[in-house]
């Protein structure tokens, strides 16, 4: 983050505190105030002090656009009221006749959204092999626009190598988009590995305490900020001033909570590995993992998102039904620890023959290891194990 007024040049744990230029001008306040108002008196017809009205801009909102923009090193930020009105914005770049490429497993709303909204207006997609850049080199044709990746991917963290994909879109002019919900700008940053568009739901991570629901985009060039700009203020789904600040106060401790979550998520990833009632575990921290060397390259660890499954001769109604410290919840990335069922939850509305296609099955398990004391975890989770056994 580079400071314009000092030219200092922040660390990323500085700017997650001091992004977005968060003193108030008018008091000198250094909590970003909450300006709860829907419009702002102008001094005369064509003279305002910034804002008219709230859809179109607010101040709240604005240091928060500006301090993602800050934290993924674009040239702009843009907040919405909830993950899906980012993303369905950001596909709103694109016209009929317009081919999206999604990478084989995307959230469940990504899919929905692709499958059963932008198909009514001739925006279509194909899903890809995300994890070979031969497959999408194939596949690019001439109406093929964007390509919209997620690594890791959710649910079954299939690392995508960004830069290699990139390169490869951009070879073609296809627009790169990246949902980085699953690893924040504190563990990646796709604009510096050749993303062009970066996607988060501030509900998770960033936000941090399971008490908001919220979006954000960051764009890497001009033109694509005026047009998002435009699109953000015409369609009118944006971040309210109240979850604005609630956003940013997350976002100042995601440091100390993601090295928690992680260090918590590659534990339980080791105790999961040696258990001999799991089948496989999904985590690119683990070196085992097929996407470990290049997740590895392009983040700082292997994230705090894990999937596994349970062989054969498990009830898992009795493994969901005996936790009690992890609670079965949609969602990710609070505090606490949350499980959930992808094929029924989260991706229930991609097609079973799909989602057996892809490798979401129904046995498999997603978690979300909070910040308690990973031995707690641990326990409930030995404890829903060996209560599943038939």
């Amino acid at each position: 983050m580079n400071n314009e007024r000092t030219g200092e040049r922040y660390s990323l744990n500085t700017a997650l505190i001091h992004g977005g230029d968060q003193i108030d001008e008018q008091t000198g306040a250094v909590s970003v105030p909450i300006y709860q108002t829907s419009t702002f008196k102008q001094d005369g017809l064509g003279k305002n002090r910034g804002f008219e009205y709230s859809r179109t801009g607010n101040p709240t909102r604005k240091v928060l656009e500006d301090l993602i923009a800050d934290l993924e090193g674009g040239v702009a930020g843009f907040a919405f009221a909830s993950g899906m009105a980012a993303i369905t914005t950001v596909l709103s770049l694109f016209k009929s006749g317009d081919k999206i490429l999604i990478s084989r497993n995307v959230y469940g709303g990504t899919f929905r959204v692709l499958d059963k909204v932008f198909k009514n207006f001739g925006i279509v997609y194909t899903i890809l092999d995300s994890e070979d850049p031969g497959d999408l080199r194939a596949k690019i044709t001439d109406d093929v626009k964007a390509l919209l990746l997620e690594s890791p991917a959710n649910p079954l963290m299939a690392v995508t190598d960004i830069r290699a994909f990139s390169e490869v879109a951009h070879e073609k002019g296809v627009t790169v988009i990246v949902d980085n919900t699953f690893m924040t700008p504190y563990l990646q940053r796709p604009l510096e590995l050749g993303a062009d568009i970066v996607v988060h739901s501030g509900t998770k991570y960033l936000g941090g305490h399971s008490d908001l629901v919220a979006g954000l985009a960051v764009v890497k060039d001009k033109e694509t900020a005026e047009r998002l700009a435009f699109l953000q203020n015409a369609t009118g789904g944006v971040l309210q001033p109240f979850d604005s600040f609630l956003l940013i106060r997350g976002i100042k401790t995601l440091s100390v909570r993601l090295d928690r979550h992680v260090e918590n998520a590659h534990r339980i990833a080791k105790y999961l590995e040696s258990n001999p009632d799991v089948s496989r575990v999904y985590y690119p921290g683990l070196e085992t993992d097929p996407g470990y060397k290049i997740n590895s390259k392009q983040a700082r660890n292997g994230g705090a998102m894990l999937s596994f499954e349970l062989k054969e001769g498990h009830d898992l109604n009795r493994f969901f039904g005996s936790l009690e410290l992890i609670s079965l919840a949609e969602s990710l990335g609070g505090v606490e620890s949350l499980v959930c069922h992808p094929s029924t939850m989260t991706h229930a509305s991609i097609p079973e023959d799909i989602r057996k296609a892809v490798g979401i099955t129904d046995g498999l398990i997603r978690l979300s290891p909070g910040i308690e004391d990973v031995d707690d975890i641990i326990r409930d989770l030995d404890r829903a194990i060996k209560e599943s056994r038939r």
